[in-house]
């Protein structure tokens, strides 16, 4: 065994001698037979190895090498080779030639004389330190090649490879050839060794040749035959092994392969290489300006390189690189090329625009205008060298200017002429389109709202088919539709100022009642304005309803006109010309730093403070600002926690001096600690000079708190917190107030307010500590005020210069910013007036509370509403008051002048009512404004000779009041007027007003004594003056009907309307009332109107109703109510003449002495066109209407209430009684539950809910992780759960889940055994508390403007389009939401909830409205079926489908449900679901509830 392992060992070795045709060129042609390629090809076969040029003419010098060593045959190597049956084998290979020496071209002569065909068969070889041969190059270059001698320096051939050319050999004659072969064959046989027969060069080879060579080696015993080439590589190896087969006899015999098959077989193998090598380039080259070595380099540990290189040789390779690396330079090119070509019709609209220029002009004219223009340089780029694709340009990736060669390209003259056929076809595009405007603009047809549909038979023809598409006629339709429905309504718009007088009359609140809407349709019904938007009822309805809330509630933001209000631009005016007081009493240094700041302690314990803080940071910008009405402030806010004795926690530091606090609870102890601390900060600033901690505004808030663990109750909490707050003196704001929502402790309108408070508080309390300010209020001699429309056509400024210019003007010290002083000599003494310049819709406010001696009214004649306002605010001005009417003209005033027929007849119609009403009449030409004072002189003296009267009746009008009712008083600022009601809210749902506190006592104010008249001893102990001082400082305030609760206000008790008491306070003493000089000579006693003591001190009838009711606006208090509008016939009602006189008697004065005022309207005919609806209607709307309507009715027809007086002897029905009686009814509803307060973070701190969405999800999971798993649970196992999203979870459970996930997201929600309704309210939740509603607030606005297009299909389409432009966070949350409430709706039939019950549900939630405007209340119902369009049409919103048919019948139109009030719709019943492709009626009627449905809704989110 162990001998034949050795034998296994042992790699057996062969001696192969190849031979064939040699000598000299006459004998062997000019080229060999293939010896040397045969042997190279064999012993060397990489292709870079193998070499076709071997030489057999030599030097002397090289054939005595040690390469050829003087002999005639060469060592090729030592070859080792795997046979067919996988035994290795060693080959030394030599070749028999015969080298020819370069001088005399003979055979070299050797020391072996013999000739060729005898040596060549020698078997036995010699040859002492051969070298093996390799190229041609070796010889005399031994040293730079591999030195390897042939082994033992002699060899023993065991075979012959006889090789014959079967090619076209060059001076060679084949036949001639098989001679010698078979001659030399003849010589080989003796040898007795194995012969082979090789023929070379096939792939160059004859095919008789080849025939001729098989028929040789035929006739020699079947000697065998390869058909070889070594140039191609095929069969070489075949060769050799076959002669070892034959050689070692056993070995099976060789399979011969004939030549073509093999040559097939390697070239499959050559096209495979090449194929990966090819892949291997384009994988590692990807710029043209690679290059071979870096690539070469790369590439050459990769086996796809080596097998081609080893196959084809690296000049192969290189050149396939080559060609990798040209084409990418062309697809480079190509690139670029296109890149400029599309460029190129860009660069030609910029610099060629004008098809006037270029309109006959041929491409090459083109590029020389091109070149003059001036932006040439920057389109194109002149190349040095050209064309552009050859130069080193298209590797100039930074400039991507247009080479200006590419213009000599049949592409580029092709986008020339593309250019011009665009221009001109856009020019006729542009005729088509100013063809068709034109036809819009002039047809008759068209009116505002009519659609399309309707339109197009009027106004379209076969031009307008051929060059417009339907969207962009469509568009310009819509545009053109836009153009006058906008018109239209500013047209309606001035029509219902224009009928101010209606609106002033009916004594509109917020509901109007259906009577007097059905009135105002009457009286406008016949205007052709009002029939133009007869095709747009809800947009008219809207803006009746927007100017009944603006009447209801005038203010700056709700002015027609706004935002250029008067009121804002007097402001503006006012505060450009002066500094304020308060600015020039303090030091810059002082004054500047505070200016704009404001400085707000948050005081509540459990972390409390530190959340609303967090919140109120999170509305700051990023400078820790905050804007108010359009001004920046700078916000600091200390939280404060715990003992406020310690100075950690101290109200006030060095550099903190707080202007307000906020005091939050949400508990019994919390509470506590909050009275406690209050206490502790004013006690420790008792005695102290700054103790203005005492006067620091309060407000209480109730936050909403998660859970309920103490047991408490939120009404409890509610009424204990209202107790505090009325022992504060604070304002108190609940969870019921409106807005605040699920995860806020309140809202952003709420802080608004609270910091508006903080800023009037603070000017206040720098008003009080001014000495001086005190003073010069109380030295102001007349007050007057100066009314103006807002929008006349005229400019304030104009019209103020001479007032502001004045050198007598100076600013107000009221803090008042649109009051100016004036100091101007008025008879023989000077007179200080305090001008109050408002306007119309302001002035309204103060008619009737505030002691005004005169007014100044402005109107333009070239506007009718600017003479209706006036006509209206002049109705309910008493006649004592002086008036003076300002008209405002084109031309010089004068009526002869005025070329305007309009113009002439409002002048006139001014003087006219002048005349009529005994006031002064001025006119003043708008071209020449610069008007001086002097022209207000009369006006002024009228006023000055009437002050005593005025401040009389004023006097007593407010005393009365006062001591009538003095809570209902403090509620009702504008009792009487046609905005008495503006203190009640605008529906029962609406939250309590808040009572407004004095933030300290000045002791300055001046007091009556007891003994000095009745009336002081009838407001002896009841601080009834204080009440009324607060009431009027309210109004000359112009507080806002409060709609929400509003933050405190600082009010100034020393306000000018106390001057009727005269010079007794300025002079330091206290005079009676009845000792005041405010009678006039004329005789005038203030007996001759009935006093308050004739209703206070009275004994009380048992005829007379007594009403004890809790007041909306006090906390607990209960209010008595005597009714004394009694019929007058007999005599006993308060005021009546008999008794006037019995209670008079001491005075002993007769009442014929002086007329009785009345109003304006009952003097001149031209005012109170409306005053019959006056008396038609009750105050109030109808629901409000009771069964004491008729009584009501038959009161309020009997007189009318005064402008400064109450006059008891006329029995106009007191509105400030209907206000108690609609009190009334409010409390003996039903009361209507509060809503659940919303989860907050009161007791954890949580990164997860109430942060911004984008926090919330990563470009990864597009998706919160808790909605995802909530609504895998729900649509897992709560799909068939019946109302699903509309039942309430339970909310303890709600907070438990949203505090488990809070700590773990990975919550597992089945195995925690939550029920569908807890994580549905959880899921609602997460939205209701993030930071920005899902459907961001920009976005509504276009959905809702999207939703009124009448066309299905268009209105999806244009909802579609609004879709896309979301937020990428919003759009993905939102489709992932209404895609699951599609999945739900499909479930309807089991869980009851169609797609218009979630989107009742729903809408609140995602999209969170602001309710507090009046066009978010009427737009509800609209934003309900946008959410319910989405659901519906869920997969054509996000899946491409196409629109689904709606369910239902198509609905009828929005008007026809009111047939007796046309102008207005109503909403459809609410077991009725209007369909989606019905918009929703906006805004809603006034004889309906507003959303009845959604407020349910609202309850359960």
């Amino acid at each position: 065994m162990m001998m034949a392992r050795k034998q296994d060992v042992r790699i057996p070795t062969y001696n192969i001698s190849v031979v064939g045709l040699s000598g000299t060129e006459k004998e062997k042609g000019q080229c060999g037979i293939g010896k040397s390629c045969l042997c190279n090809r064999f012993v060397r076969p990489s292709a870079d190895e193998f070499h076709l040029d071997h030489t057999s003419v030599l030097s002397t010098s090289d054939f005595g090498g040690r390469v050829v060593n003087n002999d005639h045959f060469l060592y090729w190597g030592e070859v080792s080779r795997s046979l067919e049956d996988c035994v290795e084998c060693k080959m030394h290979i030599v070749e028999q030639t015969e080298f020819i020496d370069d001088q005399t071209f003979q055979p070299h002569r050797s020391t072996a004389l013999q000739p060729y065909i005898k040596r060549a068969a020698a078997t036995k070889l010699a040859s002492a330190e051969k070298l093996m041969y390799f190229c041609t190059d070796q010889l005399g270059l031994e040293q730079d090649f591999e030195q390897k001698q042939m082994p033992d320096g002699k060899l023993l051939i065991d075979g012959f490879l006889l090789g014959i050319d079967v090619s076209r050999g060059m001076n060679r004659n084949f036949d001639d050839q098989l001679k010698f072969v078979s001659n030399l064959y003849n010589q080989l046989a003796k040898t007795k060794k194995p012969i082979v027969v090789v023929l070379t060069k096939c792939d160059e080879g004859v095919e008789r040749y080849i025939r001729d060579a098989h028929t040789f080696a035929l006739s020699k015993k079947n000697v065998q035959v390869v058909e070889t080439s070594a140039r191609s590589n095929v069969n070489v190896d075949l060769a050799f092994s076959t002669l070892v087969q034959l050689i070692d006899k056993s070995r099976g015999k060789t399979k011969i392969i004939p030549y073509f098959e093999a040559l097939k077989q390697q070239s499959q193998q050559i096209a495979t290489a090449k194929d990966k090598y090819e892949w291997l380039v384009s994988r590692i080259v990807k710029n043209h300006n690679e290059n071979w070595l870096s690539v070469s380099r790369k590439m050459q540990a990769s086996p796809e390189y080596q097998d081609y290189v080893y196959l084809e040789g690296t000049q192969k390779a290189k050149k396939l690189f080559l060609q990798h690396i040209h084409r990418l330079k062309h697809e480079h090119i190509e690139r670029r090329r296109k890149l400029y070509l599309a460029a190129l019709p860009l660069a030609f609209e910029a610099l060629i625009p004008n098809l006037d220029e270029i309109d006959h002009l041929s491409c090459i004219k083109a590029k020389k205008l091109l070149e003059i223009k001036p932006e040439f340089l920057k389109w194109f780029v002149v190349l040095e060298e050209t064309p552009w694709d050859a130069t080193s340009h298209i590797d100039n990736m930074e400039n991507e200017r247009i080479p200006f060669d590419l213009m000599d390209t049949v592409p580029a003259e092709q986008l020339y002429e593309a250019h011009l056929e665009k221009l001109r076809n856009e020019r006729k595009r542009a005729e088509m389109r100013r063809a068709f405007k034109e036809n819009l603009e002039t047809s008759p047809f068209i009116t505002p709202g009519k659609p399309w549909e309707e339109a197009r038979s009027f106004i379209m023809n076969e031009d307008f088919y051929q060059w417009l598409e339907e969207s962009v006629y469509m568009d310009i339709y819509g545009k053109h539709q836009k153009q006058i429905i906008d018109k239209a309504k500013e047209e309606f718009q001035e029509l219902l100022l224009e009928y101010s007088e209606l609106f002033y009359e009916l004594e509109l609140d917020a509901k109007p009642s259906k009577e007097k809407m059905g009135v105002i349709q009457d009286v406008l019904g016949e205007e052709q304005r009002f029939k133009a938007l007869q095709k747009l009822q809800a947009e008219r309805d809207a803006l009746i309803l927007k100017h009944i809330h603006f009447v209801y509630h005038p203010t700056k933001e709700t002015c027609p006109s706004c935002p250029a209000c008067v009121d804002a631009k007097i402001e503006h005016l006012i505060s450009s010309r002066f500094i304020r007081p308060s600015d020039r009493n303090q030091k810059n240094s002082l004054s500047d730093p505070n200016i704009d700041r404001i400085n707000l302690v948050i005081l509540g314990k459990d972390g409390l403070a530190r959340e609303l803080a967090n919140e109120i940071r999170a509305l700051c910008t990023n400078d820790d600002k905050y804007v108010i009405d359009g001004k920046m402030y700078e916000l600091s806010l200390r939280p404060i926690e715990g003992n406020v004795r310690l100075p950690v926690n101290s109200f006030q530091t060095p550099t903190f001096q707080p202007h307000g606090c906020l005091c939050l609870y949400n508990s019994k102890e919390s509470l506590s600690y909050v009275v406690e601390s209050i206490e502790k900060s004013r006690e420790s600033t008792l005695g102290r000079r700054d103790n203005h901690l005492v006067h620091l505004p309060l407000t209480l808030i109730l936050v909403n708190k998660r859970g309920d663990t103490s047991g408490e109750t939120l009404h409890s909490l509610i009424q204990q917190g209202q107790q505090i707050a009325s022992k504060l003196q604070c304002v108190f704001l609940d969870p019921a107030s409106a807005g605040i929502g699920y995860g806020r402790n309140i809202n952003e309108k709420q802080i608004s307010q609270v910091l508006k408070g903080l800023l009037d508080s603070k000017r206040n309390l720098n008003l009080v500590s001014s000495t001086a300010s005190i003073k010069d209020l109380a030295d102001v001699d007349l007050r007057i005020v100066m009314c103006l429309m807002c929008g006349d056509p005229f400019s304030s400024d104009d019209v103020l210069f001479p007032v502001l210019q004045s050198q007598t003007c100076k600013s107000s010290h009221c803090g008042s910013n649109n009051s100016v002083l004036l100091e101007l000599p008025i008879g023989i003494h000077k007179k200080r007036i305090e001008l109050s310049i408002l306007s119309y819709h302001s002035s309204f406010s103060i008619r009737k509370s505030r002691l005004v001696h005169g007014y100044i009214v402005f109107y333009s004649t070239k506007r009718k509403a600017s003479l209706a306002m006036l006509r209206a605010f002049l109705c309910e001005v008493q006649d004592i008051i002086p008036i003076q009417l300002v008209a405002l003209t084109d031309g010089s005033g004068s009526i002869d002048v005025l070329d305007n027929d309009l113009s002439r007849e409002q002048l006139m119609e001014g003087e006219e009512i002048a005349q009529e009403i005994d006031g002064r009449f001025t006119s003043i030409p708008c071209s020449q404004p610069q008007h001086k004072l002097e022209i207000f002189h009369p006006f002024f003296k009228d006023v000055v000779e009437k002050k005593n009267i005025i401040e009389a009746t004023h006097m007593y009008d407010n005393v009365a009041e006062a001591c009538s009712t003095t809570e209902e008083v403090f509620n009702s600022p504008r009792a009487g007027s046609p905005l008495c009601n503006s203190n009640l809210q605008d529906s029962e749902e609406d939250i309590e007003p808040p009572s407004y506190t004095l933030f300290g006592e000045d002791t300055s104010l001046p007091s009556l004594s007891k003994d000095h008249s009745k009336l002081s001893m009838e407001l002896e102990g009841k601080d009834e003056l204080s009440s009324m001082s607060n009431f009027e400082s309210k109004l000359n305030n112009k507080v806002p009907p409060p709609v929400k609760p509003k933050p405190p206000v600082h009010f100034d008790i020393t306000k000018g309307d106390l001057s009727y008491l005269d010079q007794g306070h300025r002079d330091g003493q206290r005079k009676s009332v009845s000792s005041s000089p405010w009678l006039p000579q004329d005789g005038f006693d203030p007996s001759d109107y009935a006093e308050p003591m004739d209703a206070v001190v009275k004994p009380r009838n048992e005829e007379e109703n007594i009403y004890s009711v809790p007041h909306d606006s006090t906390q607990g208090k209960i209010i008595t109510i005597r009714n004394i509008n009694k019929a007058q016939s007999n005599g006993s009602g308060n005021g009546s003449d008999s008794e006037m006189d019995t209670s008079s008697l001491e005075r002993g004065r007769k009442v014929s002495m002086v007329s009785k005022p009345v109003l304006y309207r009952t003097r001149c005919s031209r005012l109170g066109r409306f005053a019959s609806y006056r008396t038609s209607f009750s105050v109030g709307s109808d629901d409000e209407l009771g069964p004491i309507r008729k009584k009501e009715e038959d009161q309020a027809s009997q007189g009318y209430k005064g402008d400064n007086a109450v006059i008891p002897y006329e029995t106009d029905e007191d509105p400030r009684r209907r206000n108690i009686l609609r009190s009334l009814r409010r409390n003996t509803k039903k009361p209507k539950p509060k809503p659940r307060p919303s989860i907050t973070k009161a007791t954890w701190e949580s990164n997860y809910f109430g942060v911004p969405l984008t926090t919330v999800v990563t470009p990864e999971k597009p998706i919160p992780i808790f909605i995802e798993r909530c609504i895998e649970y729900i649509e897992a196992t709560g799909l068939s759960t019946e109302g699903i999203y509309r039942v309430s979870g339970n909310k303890s459970e709600m907070e438990s889940l949203q505090r488990q996930f809070d700590q773990d997201h990975n919550l597992d929600l089945a195995e925690k055994d939550f029920t569908v309704n807890t994580v549905a309210g959880a899921m609602k939740s997460f939205f209701s508390e993030l930071p920005d509603p899902l459907v961001p607030y920009n976005m509504q606005i276009d959905l809702v403007e999207a939703h009124k297009i009448n066309d299905r299909e268009q209105k999806l389409h244009a909802l579609k389009e609004v879709l896309k432009r979301f937020p990428k966070e919003n759009h993905e949350v939102f489709k992932y939401i209404i895609s699951h409430l599609n999945k739900v709706s499909h479930n309807n039939k089991v869980n009851l909830m169609t797609s218009e019950n979630l989107s009742i549900c729903f809408w609140p939630t995602l999209m969170r409205p602001d309710f507090s405007t009046m066009d978010a209340l009427t737009a509800t119902r609209t934003y309900q079926t946008i959410i319910e369009l989405f659901i519906q049409q869920c997969p054509f919103f996000f899946y491409n489908r196409p629109i689904s048919e709606p369910p239902g019948a198509v609905p009828s139109s929005p008007s026809a449900v009111a047939p007796s009030v046309p102008f207005l719709t109503s909403t459809p019943a609410p077991g009725q679901p209007s369909p989606p492709q019905s918009p929703p009626p906006t805004p809603q009627s006034p004889m309906q509830p507003l959303f009845p449905s959604q407020l349910q809704a609202e309850h359960t989110l």
